[in-house]
């Protein structure tokens, strides 16, 4: 029976990525000082600047990005399980390398996810099936850097768009509804 719910998933992921073009062409112009624009194949536009005054620290975009491919897998893959989200929110926190060259060393993810009968065996899977499969981000970063993953599940009617309904970070519980915390590390 589990063999057979991989199988029906990994059947349904086939293709998941199937439209990813091998070969990407970005642009980038010097505008002034230590700004620059990145341009996108599709024409989205991205500011960089190494003093953070006209846009991000091009480290500052790459946790972001490691946190968009990971949340878009996991979300994708949850939704092939029949998991109904009401919301997905992850904080992201790198600890760099102090001497030059200043690379990321750990990298701390904490995913809340909102939603009715949710199960952590899933978000589990989903997590791995990203960061082992997946996520071609993590996958192009240096292979000495530490993952951890944590997630926060809290009950919620994916129908309901109650901001009262997020889960105390504090205290990790949610006002209203159950929660559930776990671990997941490489």
């Amino acid at each position: 029976m589990v063999d057979d719910a991989k199988d029906d998933l990994n059947e349904s992921l086939e293709g998941y990525k199937h439209g990813i073009n091998p070969i990407v062409k970005t642009t980038l112009a010097w505008e002034r000082d230590l700004v620059f624009t990145g341009t996108t194949p599709q024409g989205y536009e991205i500011e960089f600047d190494a003093r953070a005054q006209w846009g991000c620290k091009p480290t500052e975009s790459l946790l972001l990005s490691l946190a968009g491919c990971m949340g878009i897998d996991v979300v994708t893959i949850l939704t092939k399980m029949r998991i109904a989200l009401a919301s997905f929110r992850m904080e992201i926190e790198g600890k760099r390398n102090p001497t030059p060259p200043q690379y990321y060393k750990t990298v701390e993810m904490i995913l809340y996810l909102a939603g009715k009968n949710l199960d952590s065996a899933k978000v589990e899977r989903a997590i791995a099936l990203s960061k082992d499969k997946y996520c071609s981000v993590y996958n192009s970063l240096r292979p000495d850097m530490a993952l951890k993953v944590r997630y926060v599940l809290e009950e919620k009617n994916p129908l309901v768009d109650d901001k009262a309904d997020e889960p105390n970070e504090k205290e990790g519980k949610g006002r209203k509804g159950a929660t559930h915390s776990g671990n997941l590390r490489s």
